[in-house]
């Protein structure tokens, strides 16, 4: 981000069931910062901050950038809801080593050990924290069709949890967006695949008139 003179700000979930308004504090947040800006997420962030950039309209932001939209408008039948949901009850049931032995039998080894490492972030407070992510709706058609800023998308083409279909149906809804794919693969080889792939598909939407 730095390489496009974009100064990063990467928020710290709040543990526990307070994890959207905690996003959401951050965003109101950023609006008394200066100068323009930009706001996005993975995933749970990325719905988060693409429905407060739609609600907000607020002066000075420049666009959003997705990265693996996981479902539009409710999470009914979405597979990283019930991804998240079965990860909370496994926390439950036989705490986070639990947890993470799953991942490590069903995921790449790069995989799970982010995994591992981002789930011991929220301590006690994991499963309360993946139930509301797995309840948390998306923005859905219309919200997406409201949003008049440039919006980035980075997908993966073999991701069966955040589906490359989720990613075509939001930059199918929004007024100026691109998509950029890659692959599980290359995001394990080099993490910041997905941030370049959303930064260079904001740029192609930024450079298209309004629809």
């Amino acid at each position: 981000m730095r390489s496009i003179g974009i100064t990063l700000d990467a928020v710290t979930p709040r543990p526990g069931g307070d994890v959207v308004a905690g996003y959401r504090a951050a965003l109101d947040a950023a609006l008394d910062g200066p100068g323009p800006f930009l706001v996005g997420g993975i995933s749970l962030g990325a719905h988060v901050a693409t429905a407060w950039a739609a609600e907000r309209a607020p002066a000075g932001l420049m666009g959003v950038l997705v990265a693996l939209p996981a479902w539009t408008g409710p999470p009914d039948g979405a597979p990283a809801a019930a991804a998240a949901r079965a990860t909370a009850a496994q926390v439950r049931a036989g705490g986070l080593a639990a947890a993470v032995a799953a991942a490590r039998a069903g995921a790449p080894p790069w995989l799970a050990d982010e995994l591992a490492r981002a789930w011991s972030g929220y301590g006690p407070g994991l499963a309360d924290a993946l139930d509301a992510a797995a309840a948390q709706g998306a923005p859905d058609l219309a919200a997406l069709g409201s949003l008049t800023v440039p919006v980035g998308i980075a997908a993966l083409v073999d991701d069966p949890v955040h589906p490359l279909a989720a990613a075509r149906t939001w930059a199918g809804a929004l007024p100026r967006a691109a998509t950029r794919t890659t692959t599980l693969t290359a995001l394990g080889s080099d993490p910041a695949v997905l941030g370049r792939a959303a930064v260079r598909a904001w740029r192609q939407a930024a450079s298209r008139p309004d629809r």
